[in-house]
C-alpha cells in the first residue's frame, strides 16, 4: 500500500473505516486494554526491563507498559490519563485495603490478583436528602489535570502514536459502587426516582471532571475514550427498556460534551453481550466499541462486521477468557489470523484483547499475539 503508515494515521483510518496499511494494535493505551502487574512482571523479565511498576487502577491492579515494550511490539496507541486529585477522601487504611475517593473501600484478600468491594457507602440510603448530603468528590481539583498537555507533548514528541485520553466512566460503574448491586438493580423497579438522582449527581462531578481535563488537551488528542459497562455473559445487565430510559440519555449528555469539546474519536468500553444497545451506541455518537468479547452471547466477530461495517468500529476481539491463556503460541497465532479476517478489511477494526490481559497468560502468548498481528496485517 505504498509508504507505511504511522500509529496514529493507522489508528484513525480504522476507525474511519478506511483501509490501513496494517490492522493497528493496541497495548496499554487504556485502563481496560493492559496487563495485570503479576503478568507484566514477567513480560518485563521476556524484555530484559527492570523499570519500577506503575500502576493505571489501583482496583484492577494493570499496570503502565513501558515504553521500550510498545515501541519493541510496535504498538500504535500510547495513553493519556488524568492524574489523581489533591484533595479527596482516598486513602490506605491499611495493608491491601483502601477507600478511593468516592468513599469506596476495597481489601485484596491474600493470595488474590484483585480488590474486593468491602464498603459500599450508599447501601441502605432511603432518601433524596440523604443522597444529597453525601460527600462527593471535588471536581475543580487540579490533580485531574495537571501533567496533562506534558504527557501528550511527549507522546507528539518521542512516537508516531495516536494518544488516547481516558475520561472518568460517566455514571454506571460509580453508582454501582456506591449504592451497592443489590440496592442499584433493585431501585430499577423499586424506586426510580433514588436511582435517577443517584445517577445525576454522579455524572454532575464526572461531566465537570471531563470538562475541565477536554479544556486541557481534548482539542489535541486522537480518541478519547471511557467506559460503563453494560453487560453479561448472557446479555444487558438491565433490560432495554430500562436501559433507553435511564441509561441511554444520561450517555447521551456526557458524549455530547466530548463531542462539544473534542475532534477526537469516541471510544467506549463495556464488558459483556452488548449487541442489543450497539445500534443506540452509534445513535449517540460512538465511534469505536470495546472490548468486544466475543465469548459472550450475541457478540460473534463475524456478525458484527457484517451488521455494523462503517457505522460501528471494534477494538479487542482477542478472547482472554480461553485461547490467550489456555491455547499454544500456535493457537494464538491462528485467532490472529482469523480476526484480521474477520474484522480487519475495509477497517473498523483494532487488534487489542478482550480487556486486560490476566495473570495466567503465558508471556510467549502475549508477545505472539502482537508480533503476528504485525507480521500477518502486512499481507493486506
Amino acid at each position: 500500500m505504498g509508504n507505511a503508515m504511522t500509529g496514529r494515521e493507522r489508528m484513525l483510518a480504522a476507525i474511519s473505516h478506511e483501509q490501513p496499511d496494517r490492522v493497528p494494535i493496541d497495548f496499554g493505551g487504556t485502563r481496560d486494554t493492559t496487563l495485570v502487574v503479576e503478568g507484566y512482571e514477567q513480560l518485563k523479565t521476556h524484555f530484559g526491563l527492570e523499570t519500577p511498576t506503575e500502576l493505571c487502577n489501583r482496583m484492577m491492579r494493570v499496570a503502565v507498559i513501558d515504553e521500550c515494550i510498545l515501541t519493541a511490539m510496535h504498538v500504535d496507541t500510547r495513553a493519556v490519563f488524568p492524574g489523581a486529585p489533591d484533595r479527596s477522601s482516598a486513602c490506605d487504611l491499611g495493608p491491601d485495603r483502601y477507600r478511593d475517593l468516592w468513599g469506596v473501600e476495597r481489601v485484596r484478600p491474600e493470595g488474590s490478583y484483585y480488590y474486593d468491594q468491602v464498603h459500599f457507602p450508599l447501601s441502605g440510603v432511603r432518601t433524596l436528602a440523604d443522597l444529597a448530603a453525601y460527600t462527593w468528590p471535588d471536581p475543580t481539583d487540579p490533580g485531574f489535570t495537571r501533567g496533562l498537555r506534558k504527557r501528550l507533548a511527549w507522546v507528539r514528541d518521542n512516537t508516531d502514536a495516536a494518544a488516547v485520553l481516558t475520561l472518568p466512566a460517566p455514571f454506571v460503574h460509580i453508582s454501582q459502587y456506591l449504592r451497592g448491586f443489590e440496592d442499584w438493580f433493585i431501585d430499577f423497579a423499586t424506586d426510580a426516582t433514588f436511582l435517577e438522582a443517584l445517577f445525576d449527581a454522579v455524572l454532575e462531578v464526572t461531566m465537570e471532571v471531563a470538562r475541565r481535563v477536554l479544556s486541557e488537551v481534548g482539542a489535541d488528542v486522537d480518541i478519547v475514550f471511557c467506559a460503563d459497562d453494560l453487560g453479561a455473559q448472557n446479555g444487558l445487565l438491565v433490560s432495554h427498556e430500562h436501559y433507553v430510559r435511564y441509561i441511554k440519555p444520561r450517555h447521551r449528555k456526557y458524549f455530547e460534551q466530548i463531542r462539544r469539546m473534542s475532534p477526537a474519536k469516541l471510544g467506549f468500553h463495556s464488558c459483556g453481550s452488548v449487541a442489543d444497545v450497539i445500534e443506540d451506541l452509534i445513535d449517540i455518537g460512538v465511534d469505536v466499541l470495546n472490548p468486544v468479547q466475543v465469548t459472550t452471547a450475541r457478540m460473534d466477530p463475524v456478525a458484527l462486521k457484517q451488521t455494523y461495517r462503517g457505522r460501528m468500529a471494534f477494538w479487542g476481539a482477542m478472547d482472554t477468557q480461553h485461547v490467550l491463556p489456555q491455547g499454544s503460541v500456535a493457537d494464538v497465532k491462528r485467532m490472529v489470523e482469523e480476526r484480521i479476517e474477520q474484522m480487519g478489511r475495509g477497517g473498523g477494526y483494532i487488534l487489542a484483547a478482550c480487556h486486560n490481559i490476566q495473570p495466567d497468560v503465558p508471556t510467549e502468548n502475549v508477545v505472539a499475539m502482537f508480533r503476528h498481528a504485525c507480521e500477518y496485517s502486512l499481507t493486506f
